[in-house]
Protein backbone atom coordinates (compact mmCIF):
# COMPACT_ATOMS: atom_id res chain seq x y z
CA UNK A 1 0.00 0.00 0.00
CA UNK A 2 1.67 3.44 -1.13
CA UNK A 3 1.93 5.83 2.19
CA UNK A 4 1.59 9.20 1.72
CA UNK A 5 3.95 10.78 4.29
CA UNK A 6 4.96 9.71 8.30
CA UNK A 7 1.40 9.74 10.07
CA UNK A 8 2.88 9.21 13.72
CA UNK A 9 5.15 12.44 13.51
CA UNK A 10 2.30 14.40 12.20
CA UNK A 11 0.42 13.42 15.25
CA UNK A 12 3.22 14.20 17.37
CA UNK A 13 3.65 17.43 16.25
CA UNK A 14 -0.62 18.40 16.49
CA UNK A 15 0.07 16.77 19.98
CA UNK A 16 3.01 19.35 20.71
CA UNK A 17 0.29 22.10 19.22
CA UNK A 18 -2.70 21.04 20.97
CA UNK A 19 -0.52 21.64 23.99
CA UNK A 20 1.13 25.04 23.66
CA UNK A 21 -2.55 26.47 23.36
CA UNK A 22 -2.98 26.02 27.51
CA UNK A 23 0.31 28.27 27.27
CA UNK A 24 -1.99 31.26 26.13
CA UNK A 25 -5.11 30.25 28.24
CA UNK A 26 -2.98 30.31 31.46
CA UNK A 27 -1.92 33.79 30.62
CA UNK A 28 -5.56 34.49 29.34
CA UNK A 29 -6.44 33.77 33.04
CA UNK A 30 -3.74 35.64 34.77
CA UNK A 31 -4.51 38.86 32.57
CA UNK A 32 -8.68 38.15 33.82
CA UNK A 33 -9.24 37.33 30.21
CA UNK A 34 -11.96 34.13 30.49
CA UNK A 35 -13.83 34.45 27.16
CA UNK A 36 -10.07 34.09 25.48
CA UNK A 37 -8.73 31.31 28.28
CA UNK A 38 -12.07 29.16 27.22
CA UNK A 39 -11.14 29.44 23.52
CA UNK A 40 -7.69 28.13 24.22
CA UNK A 41 -8.12 25.81 26.87
CA UNK A 42 -11.23 24.02 24.89
CA UNK A 43 -9.60 23.82 21.81
CA UNK A 44 -6.22 22.30 23.42
CA UNK A 45 -8.01 19.56 25.54
CA UNK A 46 -10.09 18.89 22.42
CA UNK A 47 -7.23 18.34 19.90
CA UNK A 48 -5.34 16.55 22.59
CA UNK A 49 -8.23 14.06 22.99
CA UNK A 50 -8.32 13.92 18.82
CA UNK A 51 -4.39 13.18 18.76
CA UNK A 52 -4.62 10.62 20.93
CA UNK A 53 -7.57 8.77 18.98
CA UNK A 54 -5.68 9.21 16.14
CA UNK A 55 -2.20 7.73 17.78
CA UNK A 56 -4.27 4.78 19.42
CA UNK A 57 -5.80 4.21 15.99
CA UNK A 58 -2.54 4.45 13.78
CA UNK A 59 -0.23 2.95 16.39
CA UNK A 60 0.28 -0.24 14.57
CA UNK A 61 0.85 1.73 11.02
CA UNK A 62 4.07 0.97 8.82
CA UNK A 63 5.74 4.14 9.22
CA UNK A 64 7.22 5.58 5.92
CA UNK A 65 10.47 6.84 6.47
CA UNK A 66 11.69 6.86 2.85
CA UNK A 67 12.82 10.06 1.25
CA UNK A 68 9.20 10.74 -0.57
CA UNK A 69 7.60 10.13 2.71
CA UNK A 70 9.96 12.57 4.92
CA UNK A 71 9.13 15.20 2.39
CA UNK A 72 5.63 14.32 2.37
CA UNK A 73 5.52 15.24 6.14
CA UNK A 74 7.12 18.83 5.93
CA UNK A 75 4.43 19.33 3.55
CA UNK A 76 2.18 17.88 5.22
CA UNK A 77 2.71 19.42 8.76
CA UNK A 78 2.77 23.17 6.72
CA UNK A 79 -0.45 22.27 5.59
CA UNK A 80 -2.21 20.99 8.54
CA UNK A 81 -1.17 22.70 11.52
CA UNK A 82 -2.49 25.78 10.67
CA UNK A 83 -5.80 24.73 10.28
CA UNK A 84 -5.78 23.17 13.70
CA UNK A 85 -3.54 26.22 15.01
CA UNK A 86 -6.35 28.95 13.92
CA UNK A 87 -9.18 27.29 15.84
CA UNK A 88 -8.29 28.73 18.92
CA UNK A 89 -7.18 32.38 17.02
CA UNK A 90 -11.01 32.32 15.34
CA UNK A 91 -12.55 31.58 18.73
CA UNK A 92 -10.81 34.02 20.66
CA UNK A 93 -11.53 36.78 18.21
CA UNK A 94 -15.01 36.60 17.29
CA UNK A 95 -15.71 39.52 14.91
CA UNK A 96 -13.05 37.48 12.35
CA UNK A 97 -13.53 34.82 9.85
CA UNK A 98 -11.58 31.58 9.76
CA UNK A 99 -9.75 32.22 6.77
CA UNK A 100 -7.85 35.43 8.26
CA UNK A 101 -7.12 33.30 11.31
CA UNK A 102 -5.68 30.34 9.12
CA UNK A 103 -4.12 32.80 7.01
CA UNK A 104 -2.12 34.46 10.75
CA UNK A 105 -1.25 31.18 11.78
CA UNK A 106 0.28 29.59 8.27
CA UNK A 107 2.00 33.23 8.49
CA UNK A 108 2.83 32.59 11.74
CA UNK A 109 4.00 28.87 11.70
CA UNK A 110 6.49 29.39 8.51
CA UNK A 111 8.25 32.61 10.40
CA UNK A 112 6.74 35.38 8.14
CA UNK A 113 5.28 37.61 11.00
CA UNK A 114 2.99 39.41 8.44
CA UNK A 115 -0.37 40.11 10.21
CA UNK A 116 -4.08 41.20 9.27
CA UNK A 117 -4.81 42.82 12.40
CA UNK A 118 -3.77 46.37 13.96
CA UNK A 119 -1.97 45.54 17.56
CA UNK A 120 -4.61 47.17 19.08
CA UNK A 121 -7.23 44.89 17.85
CA UNK A 122 -5.66 41.29 19.65
CA UNK A 123 -6.09 41.01 23.07
CA UNK A 124 -2.22 40.10 24.66
CA UNK A 125 -2.85 36.38 25.37
CA UNK A 126 -3.34 36.03 21.39
CA UNK A 127 -0.48 38.23 20.70
CA UNK A 128 1.51 35.63 22.75
CA UNK A 129 -0.05 32.69 20.85
CA UNK A 130 1.16 34.12 17.57
CA UNK A 131 5.21 34.54 18.96
CA UNK A 132 4.63 31.11 20.54
CA UNK A 133 3.26 29.63 16.86
CA UNK A 134 6.45 31.41 15.32
CA UNK A 135 8.68 30.10 17.70
CA UNK A 136 7.45 26.75 17.58
CA UNK A 137 8.14 27.48 13.55
CA UNK A 138 11.37 28.39 14.16
CA UNK A 139 12.37 25.29 15.73
CA UNK A 140 9.95 23.25 13.54
CA UNK A 141 12.90 24.44 11.23
CA UNK A 142 16.31 24.11 13.03
CA UNK A 143 15.48 20.29 13.74
CA UNK A 144 13.69 19.74 10.09
CA UNK A 145 16.40 21.11 8.56
CA UNK A 146 19.22 18.73 10.22
CA UNK A 147 16.74 15.48 10.15
CA UNK A 148 15.08 15.80 7.29
CA UNK A 149 16.81 18.13 4.51
CA UNK A 150 20.72 17.68 5.52
CA UNK A 151 20.43 13.87 4.78
CA UNK A 152 18.89 14.65 1.36
CA UNK A 153 21.38 17.17 0.52
CA UNK A 154 18.39 20.09 0.45
CA UNK A 155 17.95 23.09 2.30
CA UNK A 156 21.41 24.69 1.04
CA UNK A 157 23.28 21.60 2.07
CA UNK A 158 23.53 20.51 -1.67
CA UNK A 159 25.76 23.66 -2.37
CA UNK A 160 28.67 21.99 0.10
CA UNK A 161 27.88 17.94 -1.04
CA UNK A 162 27.86 18.84 -5.03
CA UNK A 163 29.90 16.79 -6.65
CA UNK A 164 31.54 14.43 -3.49
CA UNK A 165 31.48 11.24 -3.71
CA UNK A 166 29.15 9.19 -1.44
CA UNK A 167 30.50 8.89 1.83
CA UNK A 168 33.28 11.81 1.47
CA UNK A 169 32.91 15.35 3.19
CA UNK A 170 29.71 14.83 5.21
CA UNK A 171 30.72 12.34 8.00
CA UNK A 172 28.32 13.97 10.06
CA UNK A 173 25.60 13.59 7.55
CA UNK A 174 26.37 9.69 6.79
CA UNK A 175 25.93 8.84 10.06
CA UNK A 176 22.48 10.52 10.01
CA UNK A 177 21.32 8.39 7.06
CA UNK A 178 21.99 5.61 8.94
CA UNK A 179 18.90 6.56 11.44
CA UNK A 180 15.84 6.06 10.58
CA UNK A 181 13.88 9.25 10.57
CA UNK A 182 12.37 9.06 14.31
CA UNK A 183 15.83 8.80 15.50
CA UNK A 184 16.91 11.56 14.00
CA UNK A 185 13.89 13.76 14.70
CA UNK A 186 14.64 12.61 18.76
CA UNK A 187 18.12 13.55 18.23
CA UNK A 188 18.03 16.45 16.79
CA UNK A 189 15.27 17.70 18.72
CA UNK A 190 17.73 17.04 22.11
CA UNK A 191 20.48 18.49 20.54
CA UNK A 192 19.04 22.09 19.22
CA UNK A 193 15.71 23.01 21.36
CA UNK A 194 17.95 23.10 24.60
CA UNK A 195 19.74 25.68 22.88
CA UNK A 196 17.34 27.14 21.20
CA UNK A 197 15.00 27.20 24.12
CA UNK A 198 17.76 28.42 26.93
CA UNK A 199 18.85 31.58 23.94
CA UNK A 200 15.29 32.32 24.00
CA UNK A 201 15.04 32.49 28.00
CA UNK A 202 17.89 34.33 28.11
CA UNK A 203 16.52 36.91 25.71
CA UNK A 204 13.41 36.86 27.49
CA UNK A 205 15.39 37.61 30.64
CA UNK A 206 17.80 40.85 29.10
CA UNK A 207 14.92 42.50 27.71
CA UNK A 208 12.69 42.59 31.44
CA UNK A 209 15.89 43.83 32.86
CA UNK A 210 16.02 46.89 30.16
CA UNK A 211 12.72 47.71 30.76
CA UNK A 212 10.53 45.93 28.91
CA UNK A 213 7.22 44.29 30.29
CA UNK A 214 6.90 40.12 30.73
CA UNK A 215 4.51 39.73 27.88
CA UNK A 216 6.68 42.11 25.05
CA UNK A 217 9.67 40.96 26.21
CA UNK A 218 8.76 37.22 25.84
CA UNK A 219 6.98 37.99 22.18
CA UNK A 220 10.36 40.02 21.23
CA UNK A 221 12.68 37.42 22.63
CA UNK A 222 10.67 34.52 20.58
CA UNK A 223 10.17 36.49 17.65
CA UNK A 224 13.92 37.57 17.63
CA UNK A 225 15.36 33.54 17.43
CA UNK A 226 13.18 32.93 15.06
CA UNK A 227 13.11 35.28 12.99
CA UNK A 228 9.39 35.80 12.31
CA UNK A 229 9.61 39.77 13.67
CA UNK A 230 5.99 39.51 15.47
CA UNK A 231 5.43 42.29 18.14
CA UNK A 232 2.59 43.11 20.24
CA UNK A 233 3.45 46.69 19.52
CA UNK A 234 3.51 46.40 16.13
CA UNK A 235 7.22 47.18 15.93
CA UNK A 236 10.38 48.03 18.70
CA UNK A 237 10.01 51.84 17.79
CA UNK A 238 7.32 51.77 21.17
CA UNK A 239 9.47 50.04 23.37
CA UNK A 240 10.79 51.06 26.86
CA UNK A 241 13.77 49.17 26.59
CA UNK A 242 14.99 51.42 24.05
CA UNK A 243 19.05 51.42 22.94
CA UNK A 244 19.73 48.37 24.90
CA UNK A 245 16.90 46.27 24.03
CA UNK A 246 17.73 46.93 19.92
CA UNK A 247 21.65 45.73 20.94
CA UNK A 248 20.60 42.75 22.66
CA UNK A 249 18.45 41.56 19.65
CA UNK A 250 20.92 42.81 17.50
CA UNK A 251 23.42 40.28 19.47
CA UNK A 252 21.16 37.55 19.08
CA UNK A 253 19.91 37.77 15.72
CA UNK A 254 23.87 36.97 14.45
CA UNK A 255 22.29 33.26 15.51
CA UNK A 256 20.43 33.23 12.23
CA UNK A 257 23.63 34.48 10.06
CA UNK A 258 25.22 30.74 10.38
CA UNK A 259 24.36 27.78 11.70
CA UNK A 260 27.71 27.28 13.58
CA UNK A 261 26.70 28.88 16.48
CA UNK A 262 23.90 26.07 16.92
CA UNK A 263 25.73 22.27 18.05
CA UNK A 264 23.82 20.97 14.84
CA UNK A 265 26.43 23.38 12.72
CA UNK A 266 29.16 20.61 13.71
CA UNK A 267 27.32 17.49 11.41
CA UNK A 268 29.41 18.46 8.11
CA UNK A 269 32.60 17.11 8.05
CA UNK A 270 35.44 19.18 7.89
CA UNK A 271 33.73 22.62 8.65
CA UNK A 272 36.18 25.63 9.66
CA UNK A 273 36.77 27.35 12.71
CA UNK A 274 33.50 29.76 13.21
CA UNK A 275 35.43 33.04 12.26
CA UNK A 276 36.18 31.01 9.30
CA UNK A 277 32.65 30.16 8.24
CA UNK A 278 32.24 31.66 4.82
CA UNK A 279 28.31 32.57 5.32
CA UNK A 280 29.18 34.37 9.10
CA UNK A 281 32.05 36.24 7.51
CA UNK A 282 29.99 37.16 4.28
CA UNK A 283 26.74 38.05 6.57
CA UNK A 284 28.72 40.61 8.80
CA UNK A 285 30.74 42.12 5.68
CA UNK A 286 27.21 42.88 4.49
CA UNK A 287 26.04 44.23 7.89
CA UNK A 288 29.64 46.50 8.13
CA UNK A 289 29.49 47.81 4.00
CA UNK A 290 25.94 48.24 3.75
CA UNK A 291 25.38 50.58 6.71
CA UNK A 292 28.36 52.46 6.19
CA UNK A 293 27.21 53.04 2.01
CA UNK A 294 23.75 54.20 3.66
CA UNK A 295 25.06 56.13 6.42
CA UNK A 296 27.11 57.80 3.79
CA UNK A 297 24.00 58.25 1.44
CA UNK A 298 22.52 60.38 4.21
CA UNK A 299 24.73 62.32 5.13
CA UNK A 300 25.70 63.68 1.77
CA UNK A 301 21.94 64.33 2.13
CA UNK A 302 21.81 66.42 4.98
CA UNK A 303 24.72 68.59 3.41
CA UNK A 304 22.78 69.05 0.49
CA UNK A 305 20.37 70.81 2.39
CA UNK A 306 22.75 72.26 5.25
CA UNK A 307 21.12 70.56 8.25
CA UNK A 308 24.36 68.85 9.55
CA UNK A 309 23.39 66.62 12.39
CA UNK A 310 24.99 66.48 15.50
CA UNK A 311 27.39 63.61 16.46
CA UNK A 312 24.83 62.18 18.39
CA UNK A 313 21.72 62.17 15.79
CA UNK A 314 24.52 60.67 13.31
CA UNK A 315 25.71 57.46 15.37
CA UNK A 316 22.20 56.84 16.26
CA UNK A 317 21.58 56.78 12.34
CA UNK A 318 24.52 54.51 11.87
CA UNK A 319 23.39 52.33 14.35
CA UNK A 320 19.44 52.39 13.08
CA UNK A 321 20.93 51.38 9.43
CA UNK A 322 23.22 48.50 10.95
CA UNK A 323 20.63 47.31 12.73
CA UNK A 324 17.95 47.34 10.08
CA UNK A 325 20.17 45.88 7.71
CA UNK A 326 20.96 42.97 9.61
CA UNK A 327 17.37 42.49 10.79
CA UNK A 328 15.92 42.10 7.43
CA UNK A 329 19.19 39.72 5.95
CA UNK A 330 17.81 37.47 8.96
CA UNK A 331 14.13 38.18 7.55
CA UNK A 332 12.76 39.46 10.32
CA UNK A 333 11.91 42.84 9.79
CA UNK A 334 12.42 44.28 12.47
CA UNK A 335 12.95 48.55 11.97
CA UNK A 336 15.40 50.27 14.69
CA UNK A 337 14.33 53.54 16.21
CA UNK A 338 17.45 54.98 14.33
CA UNK A 339 16.11 54.00 11.37
CA UNK A 340 13.35 56.80 11.47
CA UNK A 341 16.14 59.21 12.74
CA UNK A 342 18.25 58.66 9.85
CA UNK A 343 15.54 59.16 7.21
CA UNK A 344 14.02 62.31 9.40
CA UNK A 345 17.69 64.25 9.19
CA UNK A 346 18.40 63.14 5.92
CA UNK A 347 15.23 63.82 4.11
CA UNK A 348 15.44 60.88 1.69
CA UNK A 349 12.96 57.85 1.07
CA UNK A 350 13.33 54.95 2.47
CA UNK A 351 15.79 52.73 0.65
CA UNK A 352 13.27 49.75 0.29
CA UNK A 353 14.71 48.21 -2.70
CA UNK A 354 17.75 47.62 -0.47
CA UNK A 355 15.85 46.09 2.09
CA UNK A 356 14.16 43.32 -0.39
CA UNK A 357 17.23 42.71 -1.97
CA UNK A 358 18.93 41.06 1.96
CA UNK A 359 15.28 39.79 2.42
CA UNK A 360 16.11 37.82 -0.82
CA UNK A 361 19.84 36.98 -0.16
CA UNK A 362 18.40 35.90 3.64
CA UNK A 363 20.64 34.21 6.60
CA UNK A 364 22.31 30.81 7.14
CA UNK A 365 22.10 27.42 5.98
CA UNK A 366 20.01 25.48 8.53
CA UNK A 367 18.58 28.86 10.41
CA UNK A 368 15.76 29.88 11.44
CA UNK A 369 16.16 32.83 8.41
CA UNK A 370 14.58 32.64 4.83
CA UNK A 371 15.78 33.66 1.72
CA UNK A 372 18.21 32.30 -1.03
CA UNK A 373 20.45 31.70 1.63
CA UNK A 374 23.85 33.34 2.51
CA UNK A 375 26.04 30.31 1.08
CA UNK A 376 24.37 29.66 -2.16
CA UNK A 377 25.32 33.79 -2.59
CA UNK A 378 28.85 33.16 -1.53
CA UNK A 379 29.14 30.00 -4.42
CA UNK A 380 27.72 32.12 -6.74
CA UNK A 381 30.65 35.30 -5.71
CA UNK A 382 33.21 32.55 -5.38
CA UNK A 383 32.41 31.31 -8.95
CA UNK A 384 32.24 34.60 -10.30
CA UNK A 385 35.32 35.48 -8.75
CA UNK A 386 37.30 32.68 -10.26
CA UNK A 387 35.99 32.95 -13.55
CA UNK A 388 36.95 36.94 -13.46
CA UNK A 389 40.56 35.56 -12.54
CA UNK A 390 40.49 33.28 -15.47
CA UNK A 391 39.69 36.50 -17.72
CA UNK A 392 43.28 38.15 -16.44
CA UNK A 393 44.78 34.72 -16.50
CA UNK A 394 43.26 32.57 -18.14
CA UNK A 395 45.90 29.53 -18.07
CA UNK A 396 45.86 30.09 -13.85
CA UNK A 397 44.87 27.40 -11.74
CA UNK A 398 42.06 27.81 -8.99
CA UNK A 399 43.49 26.61 -5.26
CA UNK A 400 41.80 26.62 -1.44
CA UNK A 401 41.94 22.86 -2.34
CA UNK A 402 39.06 19.95 -3.15
CA UNK A 403 36.45 21.56 -1.02
CA UNK A 404 36.33 25.30 -2.21
CA UNK A 405 36.58 23.81 -6.11
CA UNK A 406 33.73 21.83 -5.72
CA UNK A 407 32.04 24.89 -3.78
CA UNK A 408 33.10 27.28 -6.95
CA UNK A 409 31.84 24.47 -9.66
CA UNK A 410 29.28 21.86 -8.66
CA UNK A 411 27.89 24.17 -5.43
CA UNK A 412 27.50 27.14 -8.05
CA UNK A 413 25.88 25.44 -10.22
CA UNK A 414 23.50 24.18 -7.63
CA UNK A 415 23.17 27.77 -6.57
CA UNK A 416 22.36 29.00 -9.87
CA UNK A 417 19.79 26.30 -10.32
CA UNK A 418 18.02 27.35 -7.11
CA UNK A 419 18.39 31.40 -7.27
CA UNK A 420 16.52 30.91 -10.89
CA UNK A 421 13.89 28.79 -9.21
CA UNK A 422 13.48 31.10 -6.31
CA UNK A 423 12.92 34.05 -9.45
CA UNK A 424 10.61 31.90 -11.33
CA UNK A 425 8.75 31.49 -7.75
CA UNK A 426 8.79 35.31 -7.85
CA UNK A 427 7.66 35.74 -11.49
CA UNK A 428 5.10 32.93 -11.31
CA UNK A 429 3.16 34.35 -7.78
CA UNK A 430 3.15 37.95 -8.95
CA UNK A 431 0.87 36.79 -11.95
CA UNK A 432 -1.23 35.01 -9.48
CA UNK A 433 -1.47 38.18 -7.61
CA UNK A 434 -2.32 40.49 -10.58
CA UNK A 435 -5.23 38.45 -10.78
CA UNK A 436 -6.96 40.02 -7.65
CA UNK A 437 -6.10 43.60 -9.42
CA UNK A 438 -2.85 44.17 -7.85
CA UNK A 439 -0.55 46.89 -10.17
CA UNK A 440 3.14 45.70 -10.35
CA UNK A 441 4.38 47.61 -7.32
CA UNK A 442 2.51 45.87 -4.80
CA UNK A 443 2.89 42.22 -6.34
CA UNK A 444 6.25 42.26 -6.52
CA UNK A 445 7.03 43.55 -2.91
CA UNK A 446 4.13 41.24 -1.62
CA UNK A 447 5.60 38.31 -3.19
CA UNK A 448 9.29 38.77 -2.18
CA UNK A 449 7.88 39.42 1.90
CA UNK A 450 6.16 36.31 1.33
CA UNK A 451 8.50 34.48 -0.63
CA UNK A 452 11.71 35.60 1.61
CA UNK A 453 8.97 34.40 4.66
CA UNK A 454 9.97 38.59 5.55
CA UNK A 455 6.40 39.70 6.25
CA UNK A 456 7.23 43.01 7.79
CA UNK A 457 8.82 44.14 4.56
CA UNK A 458 5.79 44.93 2.89
CA UNK A 459 5.23 48.74 4.76
CA UNK A 460 8.57 49.44 3.81
CA UNK A 461 9.38 47.97 0.70
CA UNK A 462 7.11 50.01 -1.14
CA UNK A 463 6.78 53.92 -2.10
CA UNK A 464 3.92 53.37 0.84
CA UNK A 465 2.81 50.92 2.78
CA UNK A 466 0.95 48.10 2.28
CA UNK A 467 -1.73 47.03 4.62
CA UNK A 468 -1.68 42.98 4.52
CA UNK A 469 -6.07 43.19 5.88
CA UNK A 470 -6.74 44.82 2.18
CA UNK A 471 -6.18 41.98 0.32
CA UNK A 472 -8.98 39.80 -1.21
CA UNK A 473 -9.67 35.81 -0.52
CA UNK A 474 -7.91 35.07 -3.61
CA UNK A 475 -4.36 37.37 -2.33
CA UNK A 476 -4.69 35.64 1.00
CA UNK A 477 -4.41 32.09 -0.52
CA UNK A 478 -1.84 32.94 -3.13
CA UNK A 479 0.24 34.37 -0.59
CA UNK A 480 -0.37 31.51 2.11
CA UNK A 481 0.94 29.05 -0.19
CA UNK A 482 3.49 31.58 -1.32
CA UNK A 483 4.99 31.69 2.70
CA UNK A 484 4.95 27.43 2.53
CA UNK A 485 6.58 27.89 -0.43
CA UNK A 486 9.45 30.27 0.75
CA UNK A 487 9.93 28.38 3.86
CA UNK A 488 10.27 24.97 2.28
CA UNK A 489 11.95 25.83 -0.53
CA UNK A 490 12.05 25.08 -3.97
CA UNK A 491 14.10 22.00 -4.10
CA UNK A 492 12.14 20.16 -1.61
CA UNK A 493 9.12 20.46 -4.01
CA UNK A 494 10.59 19.79 -7.26
CA UNK A 495 12.27 16.76 -5.22
CA UNK A 496 8.30 15.40 -4.66
CA UNK A 497 8.15 15.87 -8.37
CA UNK A 498 10.94 13.71 -9.20
CA UNK A 499 9.26 10.24 -10.62
CA UNK A 500 11.64 8.00 -8.62
CA UNK A 501 10.53 9.61 -5.95
CA UNK A 502 6.96 7.71 -6.48
CA UNK A 503 8.35 4.05 -7.28
CA UNK A 504 7.69 1.80 -4.93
Amino acid sequence: MRRFGNLPVLVMLMGICAAAMFVPALHAVLERDHPVARAFFYSGTLFLILVAMIGFATAANRRDDSARGQLLTLVGAFALLPLMLAVPFAEAIPDTTYLNAWWEMVSSLTTTGATLFHPDRLPPSVHLWRALVGWMGGGFVLISAVAVLAPMNLGGFEVLGAGASPGAGGGGIQALRMIDLRGRLARSSLTILPVYAGLTLLLWIALVLTGDPGLIAACHAMSTLSTSGISPLGGLAPTTSGLGGEVLIFVFLLFALTRRFYPSGRIQAGAQRLFHDPELRFGLLLVAVLPAFLFLRHWIGALEVDEVPRVGQALLALWGAAFTVLSFLTTTGFESAGWAAARSWSGLATPGLILAGLAVIGGGVATTAGGVKLLRVYALYRHGEREIERLVHPSSIGGAGVSARRLRRQGAQMAWVFFMLFAISIAVTMLALSLSGLDFERTTVLSVAALSTTGPLATVAGSSPIDWALLDAWAKSVLAAAMVLGRLETLAIIALLNPDFWRS
